[in-house]
């Protein structure tokens, strides 16, 4: 088995935290977000992952290359890396990745996180996964048949078609056969909103007889802009939190200060004269004193002092001092 990750954009929704990593890398509850969506993907899947190929932009640098290779190689997985060098849509950054395009699949992009308790359907042709949605016009959809089987996509339906939303995470049998598909896409120039889309690809297999069916989440997080990350962080905590996950170091240094859980705290983190939580995450190395903080992200080596925190987000290598509440400042800024 095989997960493909096209993860090529910064995330410019996400700035200033995206200026200097790129928005999978951000890290929800002490892991970086792509790192916990492949370690989720692998859960359900059941079955030993082989190889994790990441679809990235030429200009992510060097770590980023080693951070995302080393989170394959503790998967035991290999790790592959592609590029694709102009935004041209999810097709075409499935086909950046053509070389490990065989055998069966998942792709998933790398902006989303889930809770799922469902076995894959391995004998179909290949599983959407989907989540129940209040606002159905607002996102992809799936239409069912009788026998749950998709048998439409529709994008943003102005009538109601279903409330099945799509959630950018898909299984293929064998993965070579979207790539046929999406290479006849890019070959006859099928261009919508400017882009190589993949529902192009998914289309052709469906009108070949290839059948695609749905597999449901239970929880669905975003993390498309600070208010939804901060958000986020804290769901996924409280779920942590629930399956006794430890999520407080045992170096953290604590005093004079309390800790209101759900909590991530990372390694030689000092807490003075602070009040944390609950759905804070703290990163290594950080100081933080007189503070209040809730509902808020920091992540690695920062300081933060005389400050009253709730639905924050803060960078590396930062240092905040001051009276401000929500706040959001990217890495190695400094406010005092």
């Amino acid at each position: 088995m095989k997960i493909i990750v096209p993860m090529a954009g910064r995330g410019s929704r996400l700035r200033p935290h995206t200026l200097t990593v790129p928005k999978p890398l951000i890290p929800i509850a002490g892991k970086p977000i792509v790192h916990r969506l492949v370690e989720d993907i692998a859960k359900v899947l059941d079955e030993k992952v082989e190889e994790v190929a990441f679809i990235i932009g030429q200009d992510f640098g060097e770590k980023v290359e080693k951070d995302l290779l080393e989170i394959a190689q503790k998967m035991g997985a290999k790790g592959t890396i592609y590029y694709q060098d102009k935004p041209l849509g999810t097709g075409h950054a499935i086909m950046c990745a053509k070389d490990s395009l065989e055998g069966p699949a998942v792709i998933a992009y790398a902006d989303t996180l889930f809770k799922a308790d469902f076995t894959l359907d391995k004998d179909a042709d290949a599983v959407i996964w989907v989540k129940q949605v209040e606002n159905p016009s607002a996102y992809g959809v799936v239409k069912l048949n009788d026998k749950n089987q998709i048998t439409d996509l529709v994008e943003k339906p102005e009538d109601f078609v279903s409330d099945l939303a799509v959630i950018g995470i898909y299984y293929f049998k064998d993965v070579a056969v979207l790539k046929g598909e999406l290479q006849n896409v890019l070959d006859q120039n099928i261009i919508r909103g400017g882009e190589y889309q993949i529902n192009d690809g998914i289309e052709a297999m469906k009108q070949k007889g290839k059948i695609f069916v749905p597999g449901q989440v239970d929880e669905w997080m975003d993390c498309g802009n600070k208010n939804v990350t901060v958000e986020t962080n804290g769901r996924m905590l409280s779920f942590l939190h629930q399956d006794g996950e430890k999520l407080i170091a045992d170096s953290v240094k604590i005093i004079n200060s309390e800790i209101t859980e759900p909590c991530f705290i990372g390694e030689n983190v000092e807490l003075v004269n602070a009040k944390i939580g609950p759905n804070v995450s703290i990163g290594n190395g950080c100081k933080i004193t007189d503070a209040t903080i809730k509902n808020s992200l920091i992540q690695n080596e920062s300081v933060v002092k005389n400050a009253k925190l709730d639905n924050a987000m803060i960078g590396s290598h930062a240092k905040f001092d001051g009276n401000f509440t929500q706040i959001s400042i990217g890495d190695y800024s400094v406010l005092e």
